[in-house]
């Protein structure tokens, strides 16, 4: 099984060097052991992990919530109404379109067909009014967003 070579900090991308081969006996191994060093090369450690740890799922992070999307950033947005937000679903497609509060000129379509990639818990955002959602953009797209969150009222449209 595969363990640590040497001490590894938190937040510390992995690579071969960082592993080495060890074996314990069946009734000792932890439950969660990534099989091979293809599984692990080029992730990032959870936490610390100790020389001769075994390396398991729990001590690695979870993939890039932009895997599958090269290229883009994620842009983390306050959509204004929370109950539009509860109706997502990683995956899904939106507009994000942004309108004056004051009704002095027509909404305008800030992100199309931005792919949503989390929603944050209610309760991790409690404080704050609305609801989020985090959308892979262009660099762009996430200065425009950027802008349209100060001024307007932002609502989102499946697009599919």
């Amino acid at each position: 099984m595969l363990a640590a070579a040497h001490d590894l900090p938190a937040g510390v991308v992995v690579g071969r060097n960082d592993l080495t081969s060890t074996s314990l006996p069946p009734d000792s191994v932890p439950a969660g052991i990534v099989p091979s060093a293809d599984e692990v090369v080029g992730r990032t450690t959870a936490g610390p992990v100790r020389a001769g740890e075994p390396i398991t799922d729990v001590r690695l992070v979870a993939g890039s919530l932009l895997d599958g999307y090269p290229g883009r950033v994620a842009a983390p947005v306050r959509i204004g109404d929370p109950g539009a937000v509860a109706l997502l679903r990683t995956g899904d497609r939106v507009d994000v379109i942004a309108a004056d509060p004051q009704g002095r000129s027509e909404a305008v379509v800030v992100a199309e067909d931005a792919p949503v990639v989390s929603l944050p818990r209610a309760s991790d955002t409690a404080l704050a009014s609305g609801g989020l959602v985090v959308l892979a953009v262009t660099h762009e797209t996430a200065r425009a967003l950027a802008a349209a969150s100060v001024s307007a009222y932002l609502s989102v449209v499946v697009t599919r």
